[in-house]
């Protein structure tokens, strides 16, 4: 099997279900911000740091792939091909990540400045491009139906990146930075 088929080479994407949309279809715009998303969770699971996370981020990663193969699924076409599926408990298993990570570090004060250490920013564009994702999602849902369950995991896993970044900044001894706004 050959990586290129040449299919797309005017601009156009066929979706799961054989619906041919421009590649700057929203639909598409929102799989392949879900595609960058995993990309850059795989740099954060690759720090040294996440050493004992690497199995969690992993399997976030596996969810991911389930959201973009959901979101590039046609719902006016009723497709015979198994696509995996999302689950509440997928939801649940962030919150309670969160939730651990939150207890171990200092109680949050301000809201904080990205950066401190490498691994951290790191976590930090993921968490920026997950919102994106998310915001993206919700404007799909406007036009065409989008699973509210994929919604609901991109939040989470937003504050879950969120709460890696902080609990990255509190194992690496990094600074977590509080802005202070200028008035």
């Amino acid at each position: 099997m050959k990586i290129y088929t040449k299919t797309g080479d005017k601009g156009t994407t066929s979706l799961i279900g054989g619906t041919r949309v421009a590649k700057s279809h929203l639909r598409i715009e929102a799989y392949g911000t879900v595609d960058e998303l995993n990309s850059y969770i795989g740099l954060v699971r690759d720090q040294e740091v996440n050493k004992s996370r690497a199995d969690i981020l992993k399997e976030i990663q596996d969810r991911l792939f389930t959201i973009g193969s959901t979101l590039a699924t046609d719902p006016d076409k009723n497709t015979k091909m198994v696509t995996p599926d999302l689950h509440a408990e997928d939801v649940t298993l962030l919150e309670q990540e969160i939730d651990k990570m939150t207890a171990e570090v200092p109680p949050l004060r301000s809201f904080v400045l990205p950066g401190g250490h490498q691994s951290v920013s790191f976590g930090h564009l993921a968490r920026c491009v997950c919102r994106r994702a998310e915001r993206l999602a919700i404007r799909l849902q406007e036009e065409s139906p989008v699973d509210d369950l994929v919604i609901m995991y991109l939040n989470r896993l937003s504050d879950y990146l969120f709460a890696l970044c902080r609990k990255m900044t509190y194992e690496l001894q990094a600074e977590e930075i509080a802005w202070k706004p200028r008035v």
